[in-house]
């Protein structure tokens, strides 16, 4: 287990990267808990209920945007303040997924949390746990110390491939291929191929690069897509998000 200590005290310790850490285990940890508590409500099991006040309800994105906030100002009073770092990676790491797991509702600005629309947040929040995570494992590209000239050489010419690589994952996302842009963080080859393909209809993409034809065609293209992958996906939204609504 030498390499593990190595790469603990070169990329995390020296990489600066423990809030980085802090923020990924409580983003992945609120996520997993905001999850089972909601389910538990829905199925009417356990102490938990919805919180109102009076007529309306108080979702999680409340706290979640009161957590961020607190998070990025006790950031930005913690240039020499270790705990206080780690205490904003807290706060941080727990707001984002709480905002992120209603991230569906606040696009639609409407309460589809248990409908088939809702599970675009789960899209959303395995995405953002992926980059998270990349990072967290990744190396520290420039900032470490005792780096030889060869060693930078080699860092930046892999950070150039990265941010390449980066570059087509955000353009998979924008064509509205999230479970592909997931698996492309991990496959490069994958998201190069997804990012040179056609846009799903109605993505961020097809809106603004494609006329009616192209439209037409991304539909099609889509429905032969769906029709192929569409249960596998569906599975894997209901078996971490929970089953939307029928009705």
């Amino acid at each position: 287990m030498t390499w593990v200590s190595q790469w603990w005290e070169r990329e995390v310790v020296a990489g600066h990267k423990g809030p980085l850490l802090v923020a990924f285990l409580a983003f992945v940890v609120t996520f997993v808990a905001t999850r089972a508590i909601t389910r538990a409500i829905r199925a009417g099991r356990g102490p938990f209920h919805n919180l109102s006040e009076g007529s309306v309800h108080l979702h999680h994105s409340t706290p979640g945007i009161i957590l961020l906030v607190s998070g990025a100002f006790v950031s930005l009073g913690a240039v020499n303040g270790a705990p206080l770092r780690y205490l904003a990676a807290l706060f941080i790491g727990m707001g984002a997924s709480l905002v992120l797991d209603e991230f569906a509702m606040i696009f639609h600005l409407q309460d589809v949390y248990w409908a088939k629309e809702g599970q675009l947040s789960v899209n959303i929040v395995t995405l953002a746990a992926a980059c998270i995570g990349l990072g967290v494992v990744g190396f520290s590209p420039f900032d470490v110390p005792g780096l030889s000239e060869t060693e930078s050489t080699v860092r930046g010419l892999v950070v150039a491939i990265m941010l390449t690589h980066l570059a087509a994952v955000v353009v998979t996302a924008a064509k509205g291929k999230y479970p592909t842009a997931l698996i492309g963080l991990f496959v490069a080859p994958i998201a190069l191929y997804a990012a040179m393909r056609l846009a799903r209809p109605g993505s961020l993409w097809a809106r603004r690069f494609y006329d009616s034809a192209r439209q037409e065609h991304a539909t099609r293209r889509a429905a032969y897509v769906d029709d192929r992958w569409g249960p596998v996906r569906r599975r894997w939204d209901d078996i971490i998000g929970g089953s939307p609504t029928t009705d």
